[in-house]
Order: C-alpha cells, then sequence, then structure tokens
C-alpha cells in the first residue's frame, strides 16, 4: 500500500484575478511562496520517502520550497500530474470566458474530465508501482486534485474547496485508489476562506460545476 498526499500549489497572479491558467505556465507570487512555506514547515512534522511534481513552474517551485523545509533533494517531476489543459479558455477571467463561449459551450482544446482523471490515475498508478509501501508528496494542481478525488470517491466533494496550499491524502492498493482524508488538517495560516477557491479561481471548472 501506497501513501499519497496531494498538495496544491500555492497562489499566483492569474489565481487571484480568476483567470484561468491550466497548461499556461504562471509563477507563484508572494502569497504563494509563503503558503509553500509554511505548508512546508507542517509537512516536515511527518516522514516523506518522495517528492514528485507536476512539471509546470507553479508546482515546481511549491514543491522546491517544500523540499527545502522537510530536507529533501530536488523534486522529481512526472507530465502525468500537470494541470488540466483548458485550450483556448486559458488566460481567459469568467467575464470573457462568458462573452466568448457562452453558456455551455464547446472550448476547442479543453481536455474532458474523464481524460484528465484517467490520466492522473495512471500517474499515480505508476508512481505507487515503483514506490511500493512509500509516503509520497504529490505537487500539483487543483484540477489533478479534484480527477484523484473523483477516482477515489465518485459523486463525492464535487463542491468543497481545494485552497492553495492544501493537503489531500489517499492511499493505493491492489484494489486502486481511496482517500483516507480531504483537506487533511495542515491548513496554511494565509488561507482565509472569503478569497476564491480554485472553481472560482477557474471561472470554466465553476460553470462546469454548476452544471452538475
Amino acid at each position: 500500500m501506497t501513501y499519497f498526499s496531494l498538495v496544491r500549489h500555492g497562489e499566483t497572479d492569474w489565481n487571484k484575478a480568476g483567470r484561468i491558467q491550466g497548461s499556461t505556465d504562471i509563477p507563484l507570487n508572494e502569497l504563494g511562496r509563503v503558503q509553500a512555506r509554511e505548508t512546508g514547515e507542517k509537512l516536515a512534522r511527518h516522514s516523506w520517502d518522495l517528492i514528485v511534481s507536476s512539471p509546470l513552474g507553479r508546482a515546481m517551485e511549491t514543491a522546491a520550497i517544500i523540499a527545502e523545509q522537510i530536507g529533501h533533494p530536488t523534486p522529481a517531476t512526472h507530465s502525468g500530474i500537470r494541470e488540466r489543459n483548458y485550450g483556448d479558455a486559458e488566460g481567459l477571467t469568467g467575464a470573457e470566458l462568458e462573452s466568448r463561449y457562452p453558456g455551455h459551450a464547446d472550448v476547442p482544446g479543453r481536455e474532458s474530465r474523464d481524460e484528465v482523471m484517467d490520466r492522473v490515475l495512471n500517474a499515480m498508478h505508476e508512481i505507487a508501482s515503483d514506490y511500493p509501501g512509500k509516503h509520497i508528496l504529490l505537487v500539483a494542481h487543483g484540477g489533478v486534485i479534484r480527477a484523484a478525488l473523483q477516482g477515489a470517491a465518485p459523486g463525492q466533494y464535487l463542491h468543497e474547496r481545494i485552497a492553495n496550499g492544501s493537503v489531500h491524502t489517499f492511499f493505493h492498493s491492489d484494489t486502486g485508489l481511496s482517500l483516507v482524508r480531504f483537506n487533511d488538517e495542515l491548513d496554511v495560516e494565509t488561507d482565509d476562506p472569503t478569497l476564491p477557491d480554485w472553481e472560482d479561481q477557474n471561472p470554466l471548472e465553476h460553470r462546469e460545476h454548476e452544471g452538475n
């Protein structure tokens, strides 16, 4: 049995502005770096065998800050835990999205939820097979965590908040992925529940969830 704790990267300026990021490589802002350090300090209370990051810069910087806090070498990367590709919607605010693609209009180039879930679950299975019985930190994105949740606990946590710097724990066994704890009690001190959550930072995800 392999344990995974999935960490969402720290805040970026596009998160703050409510712009859709997806595969666009936007760096952490100063608050995001503080969130990463605070999460790393709390994760340092536990023992970890490996850190694996999405290859996108905001996740890699978060992972590097956490690795320094817990005394680990430079994290590995895995393309399977990169953020969902939102195609032509990337860079848009909610108002811009609605203007260009009103209602539930198709967005060219967007990766489907099923495609994301298959990619993320396959990546976690591959990592678990390579490191059986280990405790692994995966530093990734809101869409990746949502995909893992839907693989492990279908239909649950659809509208629950996935904050920057939050931690969510799963275990992987021969029967697949199971959720241990949503929003592990490692909430960063700079996390303000009045700030936009992942779906509100990402207008396309918010619109899709409103349709559920």
